[in-house]
């Protein structure tokens, strides 16, 4: 990677970045995923032992052939990329103002498996909406950070870069590009992170969006962590949300259960690019990864996302080796993801078909009560949103904050 700065006070400078990785590390890669020791087959005709094997090795062959990682690399370099310190550590983020001046600046934070690649089909319909059948007057000036340790952003050396933290750094970022006035929007530990910014509150920020938002009342929190039975009283859609947040414990949060005790065990996520893969797609959403995956391999997911978007987004994890430090993120923070959080700045929610959950309204309108400045359920799209539909998630941001312009 090639990075060069711009002229800044001290502690403040904000340097240009560009992405480029040496020839030497992309053979390596192919090398590793064709030298790959692969291990037997699943005694099961399902997915319920995880990544399956043939998946697995067809991806691993598109990979090591058919994967053109440049072409990220050029779309990234296309855009305008930026490192600045704060806090101690090194921050990359894209930034990129609307051609509109009186746009909304918004903060939109990624999360794990993913990264900026995420968001690389949101930039043009969120800065540009004319030309994606929005008007001028939904314009937003966005700029998207990789978390601390994720990607191209430094990788923390001491404790404490929790969800709270990196919240107060996004407030930090925005000020020193000049914005006193924006809004935050993210989902999965970008979810986390702009809920923080929301509890924090600070002056500037405007209000927040998530798609996984944090809405379940605190004194079932423990119920459906811990799999007891639903309580009483409940709605239909409260049940079913229960049920889907019940069966996530349950059966999917390994994952994050190894990197929330033991991230620096994982080294295979640093010295085997398949095992990294398989530990990425193996990550559990509402249509149940690694089926997800699959769908997204066979051309026949209703969604904008492909084989080539998940293996840009593995790949900058693989060539910025980043895979234990992004794990470290699970071990740093506290406290739980779904419950209702004390926020009473403006919140808009968007309600995912294939999301972890789908907040109930109810759920939504108690937490929130007087702040709760948009909900809507979608008929498509799944936990990442922004990839996954992007024209759906811009349609939602540009619905979901136009009542703060």
């Amino acid at each position: 990677m090639a990075v060069s700065s711009a002229q800044a006070p001290s502690g403040t400078a904000i340097r240009e970045f560009h992405v480029e990785f040496p020839q030497e590390a992309l053979d390596d890669l192919r090398r590793r995923i064709e030298a790959t020791r692969w291990p037997d087959k699943e005694t099961v005709d399902d997915d319920s032992q995880g990544a399956p094997l043939a998946m697995m090795q067809d991806l691993a062959r598109y990979w090591a052939s058919d994967h053109e990682w440049r072409k990220c690399e050029s779309a990234l370099n296309a855009l305008p990329q930026f490192i600045t310190e704060i806090d101690g550590l090194d921050i990359h983020f894209i930034h990129v103002r609307s051609p509109h001046e009186d746009a909304l600046p918004m903060v939109v934070t990624h999360g794990w498996p993913g990264s900026i690649v995420e968001q690389l089909k949101i930039i043009d319909p969120l800065t540009n909406p004319t030309a994606h059948g929005g008007s001028a007057s939904d314009a937003f000036h966005l700029v998207i950070p990789s978390l601390p340790g994720h990607g191209f952003s430094g990788k923390p050396t001491t404790t404490g870069w929790d969800p709270v933290r990196t919240a107060r750094a996004w407030t930090t970022l925005m000020k020193r590009l000049g914005y006193d006035r924006f809004v935050a929007q993210g989902g999965d530990w970008g979810a986390a992170v702009t809920q923080a910014m929301g509890t924090q509150a600070p002056p500037e920020l405007l209000g927040i969006h998530s798609n996984m938002p944090g809405t379940a009342p605190p004194d079932i929190v423990a119920g459906f962590e811990g799999g007891a039975p639903a309580p009483a009283g409940l709605s239909d859609e409260e049940s079913r949300a229960y049920e889907q947040l019940s069966n996530f414990y349950a059966q999917h949060v390994a994952y994050a259960l190894i990197m929330s005790t033991r991230p620096q065990t994982l080294y295979g996520l640093a010295d085997s690019p398949i095992d990294l893969a398989a530990f990425a797609l193996d990550h559990g959403d509402g249509t149940g990864q690694p089926g997800l995956v699959k769908k997204v391999l066979d051309g026949t997911l209703d969604s904008d996302l492909t084989r080539d978007d998940l293996l840009d987004n593995i790949t900058l994890y693989w060539l910025t080796n980043t895979g234990v430090s992004a794990a470290r993120l699970y071990w740093e923070a506290k406290g739980h993801f779904f419950d209702a959080k004390d926020i009473t700045i403006p919140y808009a929610i968007s309600v995912f078909p294939d999301e972890l959950y789908q907040a109930p309204r109810s759920w939504a309108e108690r937490a929130y009560p007087d702040n709760l400045i948009h909900y809507n359920r979608l008929d498509r799209g799944g936990h990442f949103a922004a990839w996954e539909q992007p024209q759906l998630f811009a349609e939602e941001m540009r619905a979901g904050f136009r009542s703060l312009r």
